[in-house]
């Protein structure tokens, strides 16, 4: 499939704390130029728990679609979680290699179910200029701080 047939989410969580108020935020872009941003709020929460949260909502509202999708994301540990380390965590009972239980496995198991075989995932550098990044950043950061962002919603 070519990278002009591809749906992209952008993908971002903040915390005022940690944990704390926190928000999340997912832009997605669609081949032929339009863009759905989606985010919310939670009370208590960790940074974490935000960037998972963002990157679940972008791809549950892409479930039916059966596009190819790539989910860029500012956070190695969404990206290596469910590229890398869930293989592991499943096959030791959602056990970490240290034998501990695995952090947000609530979170990782939604993940998990929506990662489709289609996904690909990739990395940005977080405040390194990605325009998309930025604008979820933006948008994480005002749900964190208790505010209604205006979202973009083209058609």
């Amino acid at each position: 499939m070519a990278d002009a047939d591809i749906v992209v989410v952008y993908t971002d969580g903040a915390c005022s704390g940690n944990p704390g108020p926190g928000g999340w935020a997912a832009r997605i872009k669609y081949p032929d130029g339009r863009v759905h941003e989606l985010g919310n709020a939670e009370d208590e929460t960790t940074n974490n728990r935000m960037e998972l949260r963002a990157a679940i909502e972008g791809l549950k509202l892409l479930e039916k679609e059966g596009s190819a999708i790539t989910v860029v994301t500012d956070s190695e540990y969404v990206r290596k979680g469910i590229t890398e380390w869930i293989i592991g965590w499943k096959r030791r009972g959602w056990r970490t290699a240290a034998k501990k239980p695995v952090l947000n496995q609530d979170l990782w198991s939604e993940l998990d179910r929506l990662n489709a075989d289609g996904i690909r995932w990739q990395y940005t550098r977080g405040h390194a200029g990605d325009e998309d990044n930025e604008r979820c950043d933006d948008i994480a950061q005002a749900f964190a701080q208790g505010l209604e962002p205006e979202m973009i919603q083209t058609t």
